[in-house]
């Protein structure tokens, strides 16, 4: 039984592997290790982009795809029959809740403009807003939400869920035009699938309130990005943004230069340990394989 990982510092994290596992490093950019034909489980790089999928074509063994990261969008819908595809739900959950609640912190209370001054040597002191006694609404409660929601309540913000499905203590999707106009704060952090796609349009945006922030700690095409640039342009919405469309985000796009955008370069989990984290639960999930027991983060839905 073949495997590919896509990384070499990946191997001491998986631990003790069946005799009959034959592990080889394929980190997506050189060349084949051996014949592809043969690999049965595969383990891509960290954050594949689309080119990373060609691949596919040549391993008609295949039979399990391990991502290292919780997005699939990239592999959905180039995913072979037969093949199971895994997500890395869980793993990055503290580091991404982490980005998230500093990204909102910094920008309720102004770091990013003061960073800005500090480049011109400039004392300037003024009032700024805060998350205590805001109201946050978080779209998607996943795990990473969920973490989001705790954390924000223990620093005084009353949270309010939305999920694709209605459950206690969260609403539904189909419910967020009647959220969106009380939310100081809208937390984006579900995946990105053909229902998510663009949802974050200008009508979208017209229903926040004014002064509110738009944190995208999800993915960029969920917003569309000529809205956002229109509103926060205006001065009437704030964005933290980790991830954009497109990306990377061209150099003479107007978003860079909005007084009122905080960007990050899609480094929510780009973190020391990443390799640990995001390969601890990988040996497990081969071991599964080899032993034919199910599988585990099997992506159904596309997330």
């Amino acid at each position: 039984m073949k495997v590919w990982i896509g990384h070499e510092s990946g191997r001491e994290h998986l631990g003790e592997l069946p005799a009959n596992v034959e592990l080889e490093v394929f980190d997506g950019r050189s060349g084949y290790p051996s014949d592809p034909a043969t690999v049965e489980f595969w383990v891509p790089p960290f954050l594949a982009q689309s080119k990373v999928t060609l691949p596919l074509r040549d391993m008609p063994a295949l039979r399990t795809i391990q991502l290292l990261s919780a997005g699939a969008e990239v592999w959905v819908p180039v995913l072979p029959e037969g093949v199971a595809l895994c997500d890395a739900q869980g793993v990055h959950t503290g580091v991404t809740t982490e980005w998230t609640i500093g990204a909102i912190i910094a920008s309720m209370r102004g770091f990013d403009v003061f960073a800005r001054r500090q480049e011109r040597r400039e004392w300037k002191v003024e009032f700024t807003t805060t998350v205590c006694d805001k109201r946050a609404l978080i779209v998607g409660a996943g795990d990473i939400g969920e973490k989001v929601a705790e954390t924000l309540t223990v620093l005084g913000t009353e949270v309010v869920k939305v999920a694709r499905r209605a459950r206690p203590g969260v609403h539904a999707i189909d419910e967020i035009d009647a959220l969106l106009p009380e939310a100081d704060i809208v937390v984006l952090i579900l995946p990105l699938t053909d229902a998510t796609r663009g949802m974050v349009d200008a009508k979208f945006l017209a229903r926040m309130k004014d002064g509110a922030l738009l944190v995208n700690a999800a993915r960029g095409p969920i917003v569309d990005t000529d809205a956002l640039v229109a509103e926060v342009a205006a001065g009437r919405l704030r964005c933290a943004v980790d991830v954009v469309d497109p990306e990377p985000l061209p150099e003479d796009h107007p978003l860079w230069g909005l007084e009122g955008a905080l960007i990050t370069p899609h480094v929510g989990a780009s973190t020391d340990g990443l390799i640990t984290r995001a390969y601890a639960p990988v040996g497990a999930q081969i071991r599964r394989y080899a032993a034919g027991e199910p599988l585990e983060n099997v992506v159904s839905e596309g997330y």
